[in-house]
């Protein structure tokens, strides 16, 4: 669930891009490295140009992603988009999106840049001028009335197609209830510990970052996941913008000494499958994919040592070659 690090290997460097084909399977060889076998991808649809463009959404879905692993698309769509809704809507009827995200961050963005290092990085990111992004700003925000019969829309074609939904940054509890009514059933980085628990009471899954687990804290100052996990109100980790953080977070929570190894696995792994409806996944037995890690050292320094996925070697260390593969 959320993992957007692929937005480096499709730009590395403000300006600096690569093709989709190929940012899709350096993507693809990163998640196996980090034994991810199914990777929900963020694909956020903005206002902005270049990296989070509708340009780069269309060309995103349009190129073809390696078979292994399962690469999914979330897509998060910002609210004041509506340029972009017909293309979001077509898109969730056509099945190419598995998960359906409502992103908010015109505002925060637009009160950054009264900073001007912030407004030459955000220009710097969508490759234009820092007078044109404040243009394109002032129009995004123009269509705030119009938002809530956005997300009403995006909710329905969500709910015809069967797919999950997640709020995004909720702020309040009155954020909560209002996503809750839409369908969002799943609560993603709340921003304080009272909106978890309205979301845990309610029976919905709450997701924060795995960063957050092995750095020991928000990146951003908001809430600290580890001790909202073992108080059972984060039920599941993102790897949100590092991939090698979903490995390593449940590993930190079994050295914490209150999770043990299956609680803490379930975490990255069969909790997030059923908040996906993905029943083939997040456990080994009849009917299952037969996604498997290989792991030595666990939990004080694990190491991954192979990745089954469906039941095929799909990844192997190096320097175990020889003890898994058979070179006769």
């Amino acid at each position: 669930i959320h993992g957007d690090a692929h937005e480096r290997a499709l730009q590395p460097r403000a300006g600096v891009g690569f093709g989709v084909d190929f940012a899709w399977r350096d993507t693809a060889a990163q998640l196996l490295a980090a034994g991810i076998t199914t990777a929900l991808l963020g694909v956020t649809l903005s206002w902005e140009p270049g990296l989070r463009s509708l340009a780069m959404f269309r060309a995103l879905l349009a190129a073809a992603r390696p078979a292994v692993p399962d690469m999914r698309i979330h897509l998060r769509f910002e609210a004041d988009n509506l340029d972009a809704l017909p293309q979001a809507l077509a898109a969730i009827a056509a099945g190419q999106v598995h998960l359906l995200g409502f992103n908010d961050h015109t505002p925060g963005i637009a009160a950054k840049l009264r900073d001007p290092a912030q407004l030459a990085k955000y220009a710097d990111r969508g490759g234009v001028t820092a007078a044109s992004f404040r243009t394109m700003i002032d129009s995004a925000l123009a269509h705030r009335p119009a938002v809530p019969v956005a997300r009403a829309r995006l909710a329905e074609a969500a709910l015809a197609a069967g797919i999950p939904m997640l709020s995004h940054d909720d702020a309040s509890l009155e954020d909560r209830i209002a996503f809750r009514a839409l369908g969002a059933g799943i609560c993603e980085f709340p921003l304080n510990e009272a909106i978890a628990a309205d979301a845990r009471a309610a029976g919905e899954p709450v997701v924060m970052g795995a960063p957050n687990v092995v750095r020991g804290g928000s990146h951003l100052g908001w809430a600290s996941a580890a001790p909202l996990a073992e108080r059972g109100l984060v039920t599941i980790l993102a790897s949100d913008y590092h991939w090698p953080a979903l490995f390593e977070a449940p590993f930190v929570m079994m050295r914490r000494g209150v999770l043990g190894p299956a609680a803490a696995w379930a975490l990255v792994s069969a909790n997030p499958a059923a908040a996906l409806r993905l029943g083939d996944r997040g456990h080994l037995g009849a009917g299952s994919r037969g996604d498997v890690l290989v792991i030595e050292g666990a939990p004080d320094a694990p190491r991954l040592l192979a990745v089954f996925c469906a039941g095929e070697l799909a990844w192997v260390a190096p320097w175990v070659e020889g003890r898994l593969v058979d070179k006769s």
